[in-house]
């Protein structure tokens, strides 16, 4: 497909905030190689996650994957804030996120973190847990509509729980990876979500998936 084309196909819609999950996984389930998930990379998956950043607002991450994937500043021609939800107050000022950021990266936490002083705009959305309801809400009152979330599991698993995942882009590497790594969602117990199948494309062995929730407008 033509860059226009995938633009097109990988578009969010217009009208409301949306959130989109993007993950990669092994063909057995698994959400990361050695602890990262850049070991079930390709280069259309790497395409595939670039193009998410450059349609969305504004990029919503768990701390735990901040610190594993080492997350720095997005490097855009339009400044991508990136925002990280915490409620233990694991982020300190020295992380690479917060250096040379043509954006203040966005901390959503709650009241009863300890955190830091830091450079970012500080969200506190509930007061033993964050409350993501209120958190999406305080990112779309700040014009950031389209929300690309890129984990880690223990988030989206909470943000499918309080039925706030309008889609998931899913690259489905071609590797059976056995161990005990974890998979793309967990969290509470909740109800199935169905999901509407929107899209497949193929780059050799791997496939990209598009879903959507169903009846989501």
């Amino acid at each position: 497909m033509t860059d226009t084309a995938l633009e097109s196909l990988y578009a969010y819609p217009e009208g409301r905030t949306w959130v989109i999950a993007n993950f990669v996984s092994s063909v057995d389930g698994a959400v990361s190689v050695d602890g990262r998930s850049a070991g079930l990379g390709s280069p259309a998956d790497k395409q595939i996650y670039l193009l998410g950043r450059e349609l969305a607002d504004v990029v919503l991450v768990g701390a735990g994957t901040v610190l594993v994937e080492g997350y720095r500043p997005a490097r855009r021609e339009r400044p991508l804030p990136i925002a990280v939800v915490t409620a233990r107050g694991t982020l300190t000022p020295d992380l690479p996120l917060f250096a040379n950021s043509a954006v203040a990266p966005i901390v959503i936490t709650c009241a009863s973190a300890e955190l830091p002083e830091l450079p970012a705009d500080v969200i506190v959305a509930g007061d033993e847990a964050v409350d993501l309801k209120v958190a999406v809400a305080e990112l779309a009152a700040r014009g950031l509509h389209k929300i690309n979330l890129e984990g880690g599991p223990r988030l989206f698993g909470s943000m499918i729980a309080a039925g706030l995942v309008d889609g998931l882009n899913l690259t489905v590497s071609p590797l059976l990876t056995v161990g005990d790594a974890g998979r793309i969602a967990v969290g509470p117990v909740v109800p199935p979500v169905d999901l509407a199948l929107a899209s497949v494309l193929r780059a050799d062995d791997v496939l990209l998936l598009r879903y959507q929730r169903q009846n989501s407008s």
